[in-house]
């Protein structure tokens, strides 16, 4: 007979394997679609303080469009779970309408992947509170290179590397440590039980 002991290495064994299982699938996409929704809401929302702000000062509120790529990987921990949730929350606030329209989708493609490659780097082993901050931070590399090149472009160069300067300190914080303490926050209710990143909360 299969002990409780035994059956929790076996969950344990199965959630650190590389492979996505459905419940990663099912999880991730939960994440990424709420995420899209808070895009949606906080493209409203704060619309009229960007608008009031010239740059480098308005990259303080992209934080919050990057947080979905670093919150579904601390949760999952899979390969790609950075990039998909981004990539999807992405498409989501496309498709409920976005002043930005589907450019979007591509913004969430290259910000998942500023995320992506800081948890590439640690190999997929560490998903602590400096891991996550960085990742927040290289997504937020992302989306300022994007947002200099793409909507600034006639602003100075001291300008650009402040407004880059500032979307890496918003995503760091934004994404990155809010993301941590909210992970920290589910597993403290059991939702993330079939999850290393809730069983690993836990015992701290």
């Amino acid at each position: 007979m299969t002990t409780r002991a035994s059956e929790s290495e076996v969950l344990e064994e199965s959630d650190r394997r590389p492979r996505w299982r459905v419940v990663d699938i099912l999880v991730a996409s939960v994440v990424a679609v709420a995420g899209g929704a808070v895009f949606a809401v906080w493209n409203t929302a704060a619309a009229p303080l960007m608008n009031a702000m010239v740059p480098p000062l308005s990259a303080f509120y992209v934080g919050v469009w990057l947080f979905p790529g670093v919150l579904g990987a601390l949760i999952v921990r899979k390969p790609g779970a950075a990039v998909y949730t981004e990539l999807v929350a992405a498409t989501v606030e496309a498709l409920i309408g976005s002043s930005w329209g589907f450019s979007t989708v591509y913004y969430g493609l290259l910000e998942g992947l500023g995320a992506e490659v800081v948890f590439l780097v640690f190999l997929y082993r560490r998903w602590g509170v400096t891991v996550a901050a960085l990742a927040g931070a290289g997504a937020g590399v992302a989306a300022g290179l994007l947002d200099v090149f793409v909507y600034y472009p006639t602003i100075t160069a001291a300008a650009k590397l402040g407004y880059v300067g500032l979307t890496i300190v918003s995503g760091l914080v934004v994404a990155g440590l809010a993301s941590w303490l909210l992970v920290r926050a589910l597993a403290r209710t059991g939702v993330l039980a079939s999850f290393a990143s809730g069983r690993d909360a836990e015992r701290v």
